[in-house]
């Protein structure tokens, strides 16, 4: 439980714990770029960050938003997107951590996953803090006159939430959940926000419903970035995010409390909505260009719950940082930040199974739907087991789990193969897992109904359509390798290699 301490937010938190100071990290890190020319909301910015994501460009921090007054708003684009230098690929997600800009995408798995055995440090409650600096309530709040983007061109509507914390509390347990989830402007005080199962927002709305009762709400733009992170993060249920973040610093996440409700919000928090969730009441939400990549022009608006908004609070010119999901070619926090926690989630499950797995990645390049499992080959032989068996229990742990939701197909690989790299397990797929005799299915698993091919292909929505490559030759699970990679790295002799680096320049091949 968390306790109140009667006093102010402190003045000043890591770039970890603070978007603000996150941001300016960024400039110091040469990966921002400061853009004070008037930007259009409508569609303009979106294509910017969309491109940014796809070049691997700075971060677009756009300070003079078409439409913008009184503090409402900046935008931030590609906050988790990618880095070109190759030795800080990740740099942005290490940032949301604390972590060096060189930081591997493994550090930043591993750093995620070290809360799991501490003991859950609780978030200390504040009297106020940056979000309260500015406050607006009743008529004074017209969601419509705010410069909310158009993130494409096939999209329902403008969409405010893409990079926020739905923030909900359970109305019987002690359970707060923090999590990612997308709204639109509806009217002047209502969005309309998509609550998908098996989402545990959705779990806990459904209580509400049960209850008869609108559900109380928070969303945290611009919120801590180390909170986003384990708000992306699929933590199992009745885990507090707020909780794991506190054992993730080994220091209290600072919150303060709502303005019109009970919920409790990070207090550095750039721009905070709040109000309640109707049980009722529903609108048109969507269509939306989704992670996959595809806006499909025959899928209209959904029905879902309408948020009520009965206080907005802000920082002084706030920041709100958006999300514009699209093709992996250019990863966007979709995939940086969903698919790569997901890989920690599924990584953990299977080694807490006793399985012999070394690291899991959710691979950018099939829009995370796609997991590479790696194996230590060695301790697979000492189980005696085969394919069918080793392969089967795979998919019964993840496709039944929370942290497989998103995840259809996932590719069993041996340590030669580097879980990491597309390029490695594209040919081990391509060479070792013989279709058909080496792919098991699971039609009977729930499935993420957003992949296109489950929401516009052949078969059921909404089960099914998973599978296990085994990526394995069946000598693998009984024998040593016997066989000699032919690329550089392991086709020749230490000697050789090392003078061809070393005399590399001088042959002018990369002039």
């Amino acid at each position: 439980m968390s306790h109140a301490l009667g006093r102010a937010s402190s003045s000043k938190a890591p770039p970890h714990l603070d978007f603000r100071q996150f941001v300016d990290e960024l400039r110091k890190d040469g990966d921002l770029a400061d853009i004070n020319q008037e930007v259009d909301p409508h569609l303009e910015v979106a294509a910017i960050t969309r491109r940014v994501y796809e070049r691997r460009a700075k971060a677009p921090l756009f300070n003079n938003v078409k439409g913008a007054h009184d503090g409402l708003f900046r935008i931030i684009g590609a906050s988790g997107g990618l880095r070109r230098d190759p030795k800080q690929t990740y740099g942005r997600l290490a940032r949301h951590l604390g972590l060096a800009p060189d930081a591997s995408v493994r550090d930043i798995i591993d750093l995620m996953l070290s809360a799991k055995g501490a003991k859950p440090l609780p978030p200390v409650h504040v009297e106020s803090g940056p979000c309260k600096e500015v406050k607006i309530f009743g008529d004074d709040i017209d969601l419509t006159k705010l410069p909310v983007p158009l993130l494409n061109k096939a999209d329902g509507g403008d969409y405010i939430q893409t990079m926020g914390i739905n923030i909900v509390q359970h109305p019987t347990e002690q359970w707060t959940n923090w999590s990612i989830a997308r709204a639109m402007i509806h009217d002047k005080d209502r969005l309309a926000g998509l609550i998908m199962k098996p989402q545990h927002i959705a779990r806990i709305f459904e209580q509400w419903e049960n209850k008869k009762e609108d559900m109380p709400f928070a969303i945290a733009l611009g919120a801590p970035p180390i909170a986003v992170m384990a708000a992306s993060m699929p933590l199992p249920a009745g885990v507090t995010e707020a909780e794991y973040v506190g054992s993730l610093c080994g220091s209290p996440l600072e919150l303060v409390k709502c303005e019109t409700n009970d919920m409790y919000v990070p207090a550095n928090t750039e721009i905070v909505l709040e109000g309640t969730v109707s049980v009722t009441e529903k609108g048109h939400e969507g269509p939306f260009g989704e992670m996959h990549g595809y806006s499909f022009l025959d899928e209209g608006a959904r029905l879902q719950p309408l948020y009520k908004v009965t206080a907005i609070t802000h920082r002084r010119d706030a920041i709100l940082p958006i999300c514009v999901p699209g093709r992996a070619t250019g990863p966007d926090e979709t995939h940086t930040m969903i698919g790569t926690l997901a890989s920690a989630e599924i990584r953990q499950l299977l080694q807490d199974n006793d399985l012999p797995v070394t690291d899991v990645f959710t691979l950018y390049e099939s829009q995370v739907i796609w997991a590479a499992v790696q194996v230590d080959r060695a301790k697979l032989r000492a189980l005696g087991t085969n394919a069918k068996d080793f392969c089967n229990t795979i998919g019964n742990l993840v496709f039944r789990n929370k942290c497989g939701m998103q995840i259809h197909r996932l590719l069993v690989v041996g340590d030669d193969i580097d879980p990491f790299s597309f390029e490695d397990v594209m040919w081990a797929y391509a060479t070792r897992c013989r279709p058909g005799m080496d792919e098991f299915l699971f039609e009977d698993v729930q499935a993420y109904p957003l992949v296109p091919y489950m929401s516009h292909g052949p078969g059921t929505k909404l089960t099914g359509g998973k599978a296990v490559a085994n990526c394995l030759l069946p000598l693998e699970y009984s024998e040593e390798q016997n066989w000699v990679t032919c690329d550089f790295e392991n086709g020749y002799p230490e000697e050789v290699k090392e003078k061809v680096l070393r005399d590399w320049d001088e042959y002018k091949l990369e002039d």
